[in-house]
């Protein structure tokens, strides 16, 4: 995964739940947290993986 695709999800999460907020849907509340969670999740191993090349470039 790519980091900017990590943010992508990330943000659509965070309109879904306002979505769900604004609609007094719990399902589609939980699912937008959940969406948001897995974009940061993506977010970071991307930047973790460009940590790990540089570093190894540097060896």
């Amino acid at each position: 995964m790519s980091k900017a695709k990590g943010k992508a999800k990330q943000i659509k999460g965070k309109l879904k739940e306002t979505a769900g907020d604004a609609m007094d849907d719990k399902r589609m509340q939980a699912e937008g947290s959940a969406e948001q969670m897995t974009g940061k999740a993506e977010e970071m191993a991307s930047d973790a993986a460009s940590r790990t090349k540089k570093g190894m470039r540097r060896s």
